[in-house]
């Protein structure tokens, strides 16, 4: 009776690596944040100046996406920008605060540097061929929709649906957090805050 009982702990055993064989493998761990916003860009910022992320290298940045056609949502979150880093004293020089147009079509450097002059001397424009912005877009996963005017209206009166969000990379280009739209200043000032105390 032995042998019978031994080649039914073989089979078994062999049903038992079939069956782990046949499993599906564990689930990956998800990124981390880092690697999924953020990555190399080739813009031109509202001086005319080409520059790419290499540039802000050494500093922590605010980069936020928008348009300057836009009548309410960007003004209000470069508003909570500003406001944000003047909270912050002297260092929030160690910020260099970055609004990128989704909407280089109409956002000239001109139309760039008169918007930014709202928001205090310390900001800056960046603006890209077609190309470049859907580069830059997908780096950080940026979603950007035309919304066409009603018939009969100017072609050119059109809005922009975007993302509302503000996005914080550290002086070595990544990812560190992110602030959604309508962020209080204080939120905003005490994060900030955090982040700078943690890499002086």
């Amino acid at each position: 009776m032995a042998a019978p009982r031994a080649v039914r702990a073989v089979a078994a055993a062999l049903a038992a690596l079939c069956l782990a064989a046949a499993a599906p493998p564990p689930p990956s761990p998800p990124p981390p944040l880092e690697a999924l916003f953020g990555g190399p860009f080739e813009l031109t910022d509202h001086n005319g100046r080409a520059v790419t992320d290499e540039t802000f290298r050494g500093r922590f940045t605010l980069l936020y996406f928008g348009y300057t056609f836009c009548p309410d949502l960007c003004p209000t979150n470069l508003l909570t920008m500003a406001e944000a880093l003047e909270a912050l004293g002297p260092d929030g020089e160690r910020v260099q605060p970055l609004f990128v147009t989704v909407d280089p079509e109409r956002d000239g450097l001109p139309a760039l540097r008169d918007y930014m002059a709202h928001f205090g001397p310390r900001f800056l424009a960046l603006r890209g061929t077609p190309a470049q912005t859907r580069a830059v877009l997908k780096a950080w996963r940026v979603h950007r929709r035309k919304v066409l005017p009603e018939a009969g209206a100017d072609a050119d009166d059109y809005l922009v649906d975007h993302a509302t969000i503000t996005f914080l990379m550290g002086p070595d280009g990544k990812f560190r957090t992110l602030f959604p739209h309508d962020t209080r200043t204080e939120k905003m000032a005490a994060t900030l805050r955090r982040y700078l105390a943690a890499e002086p």
